[in-house]
């Protein structure tokens, strides 16, 4: 009898041991793991931007391959824009979406995103002296002029006697005054260097003239408004590389901060009223059962957080909404389970047997579920846009979560209850009147 005694207080001892080790853990880090987890635009601003691909030369075309690569070139000059977390996704057979989360200067975004950043250097009668491929890919930086201290730009030629040749070319036209070296970024054909030239816009971003032969690998690209932060902008476009596509904006969307983060604060408050109603009928309806649910639904919560900042993932508006309907899933499977095991009480079934056998019958229905609704949050991410992947890989993450804590972390938590028999014979505990019983 004393053995007996003793290994039902250990086990009640087990589930107390749980109980306060999970809290304290969520107690110590949640909200570091909450603080660390990258928001998306429409939660703290920023700007977004669709874009449809078009071939340079109008004739290429347009596949998967040339999609990422251009990509990849986008995602080069984002790290010059300094954004983190930038969101880049092909859509369909043509499209590019942007996001960039944090954005305050959208109009130098999107310039920056837009431009082809095609250099070449023309005379001007706007014949191509040299272009980017004679450049050393990665060999532009700012600098400053020795003499007035104005900030430049210096890109590598690959062979500085290509470059001696053209400034003596240059400089054998001096008598024509034709000694101008343009320096053009995206050229097109149909420019003019006489029309250009006077535009406050123009494309020709330096324009010195030629009065001595340089031998020098070294080529300065000199601009009367150039700012420090322009010549860097400028030397990142360039070392980034040209974008091998045009690109044609067909949609724009822009969220301030302000905006952002009072949706964030409707989202959450709107989420902990939706947890706390759950929360509440689980505890008037259920019992001893629905402690069980709040304290598995609040590891879960906890979890999810855990496992979407492990992926690195952006959390967004529908993501949230996702989160708070595996909640729904998680109760739901909380709700199966509960029920057959009051089917089984009123059946006239033991504690013990009636947790058994409702754990076990509940198990195919809840699993039946969980799939069909992963099988669909997989449709959706692999043909959805951005905003509805974000949510679907919020509620794939928010189901298998759910599935772990409400299948077996309930089944633990209530089966130490349960093994230590300190439950038995009192079946209003789990929401069961002695009545319904007796009429079985």
């Amino acid at each position: 009898m004393k053995k007996r005694k003793g290994v039902r207080k250990s086990l009640i001892v087990t589930f107390f041991a749980i109980v306060i080790a999970f809290a304290a853990l969520i107690a110590t880090n949640v909200l570091d793991h909450a603080e660390d987890i990258s928001l998306g635009l429409d939660l703290q601003g920023g700007f977004e931007v669709l874009y449809e691909v078009e071939p340079v030369d109008g004739e290429s075309e347009i596949n998967r391959e040339l999609l990422t690569d251009t990509v990849s070139a986008l995602n080069a000059r984002i790290d010059v824009l300094g954004v983190s977390e930038p969101n880049i996704t092909i859509e369909g057979d043509d499209r590019i979406r942007v996001q960039l989360a944090g954005v305050t200067d959208q109009q130098s975004a999107r310039e920056l995103l837009s431009t082809e950043a095609r250099l070449s250097f023309r005379d001007v009668n706007d014949e191509v002296m040299m272009d980017g491929s004679d450049l050393v890919e990665g060999g532009a930086r700012q600098s400053f002029d020795p003499d007035t201290n104005q900030p430049n730009v210096t890109v590598q030629v690959d062979d500085a006697t290509l470059f001696g040749e053209i400034t003596r070319d240059l400089l054998d036209r001096s008598a024509q005054g034709e000694n101008i070296l343009a320096i053009w970024l995206d050229y097109d054909e149909g420019d003019s260097f006489e029309e250009e030239i006077m535009k406050e816009d123009s494309k020709i971003v330096s324009a010195p003239r030629v009065s001595s032969v340089i031998q020098s690998r070294d080529v300065v690209i000199e601009g009367g408004d150039f700012t420090v932060d322009s010549a860097q902008e400028l030397a990142g476009i360039l070392n980034a590389g040209a974008l091998p596509v045009e690109l044609e904006e067909i949609y724009s969307n822009s969220v301030g901060a302000s905006l952002g983060e009072r949706s964030m604060e409707l989202a959450i408050n709107a989420g902990m009223v939706g947890v706390a109603l759950i929360f509440g009928y689980m505890l008037v309806y259920y019992r001893f059962m629905g402690i069980i649910a709040v304290l598995t639904l609040s590891a879960y919560i906890y979890l999810v957080l855990v496992v979407f900042n492990w992926l690195n993932a952006v959390l967004t508006l529908p993501g949230i909404a996702a989160l708070i309907l595996g909640v729904g899933m998680a109760v739901d499977a909380n709700i199966i389970t509960f029920e057959r095991i009051k089917d089984e009480l009123r059946s006239g079934k033991s504690t013990i047997s009636a947790f058994r056998a409702g754990g076990r019958r509940s198990l195919s229905t809840i699993l039946d579920a969980n799939i069909t609704t992963i099988l669909a949050a997989g449709v959706m991410y692999v043909y959805g846009t951005s905003a509805v992947q974000g949510f679907a890989v919020m509620l794939i993450v928010s189901i298998i979560v759910s599935f772990v804590t409400a299948v077996f972390g309930a089944r633990l938590l209530l089966g130490l209850w349960v093994n230590s028999r300190m439950l038995n014979k009192k079946p209003r505990m789990f929401g069961v009147k002695e009545r319904e019983i007796s009429e079985l």
